[in-house]
């Protein structure tokens, strides 16, 4: 729209949808599951890896990315970030992404191999790569700007007004369950 293609060019080519397709969670915690429920109200089976399997939840679990890939269409990074993560996505899995895969990192750019991720790109095996994180943010690869089949935007999702009194709210009510010796609302465990 803002090159005016679709004017000069007229009907742009036919995408894909994302209703129906097995959508894959790395990371299934506060954020995962959020992305999760959203993903059944397109229809989307769900599965996931993380460090242990969670028996409260319907969702197939897979150890490791690596063998969640070959399971999926779409795979979604929602993985913390750290020491222990670094790296998590890496070659392997995204070689084990089927062919034309959607691949989406909204935790953190270390989570994610991104050599391995720009080469399937250039490889034309991921179809398309959503990223709102980059391994050396602010200062992302050059690459990434120029490639037609990826979305970039900063990491600026909890950038709103309502998100950020939440974040304070939270804040204020695991301080206020710290001092009355009750256990936290959103605890941190290394």
């Amino acid at each position: 729209m803002r090159q005016g293609r679709w004017a000069t060019e007229g009907s742009m080519p036919l995408t894909t949808r994302v209703w129906g397709k097995r959508l894959g969670i790395v990371g299934l915690g506060r954020i995962g599951r959020a992305v999760a429920r959203r993903a059944e109200g397109f229809g989307m089976p769900v599965a996931y890896s993380g460090r242990a399997k969670k028996p409260d939840l319907p969702y197939a679990y897979y150890p490791t990315p690596a063998a969640l890939a070959p399971q999926v269409e779409i795979m979604v990074c929602c993985a913390m970030g750290g020491p222990t993560t670094q790296g998590l996505i890496d070659a392997a899995a995204i070689a084990a992404l089927p062919p034309g895969a959607i691949f989406v990192n909204v935790s953190r750019g270390s989570c994610v191999d991104e050599p391995a991720l720009l080469a399937a790109i250039r490889a034309g095996r991921i179809g398309l790569a959503a990223l709102d994180v980059f391994w050396n943010e602010p200062a992302i690869a050059a690459e990434l700007s120029t490639l037609p089949n990826v979305l970039l935007a900063p990491h600026a999702a909890s950038g709103t007004v309502e998100t950020r009194k939440a974040m304070g709210r939270l804040m204020q009510d695991n301080l206020a369950a710290h001092f009355a010796g009750r256990p936290l609302p959103t605890e941190i465990r290394p």
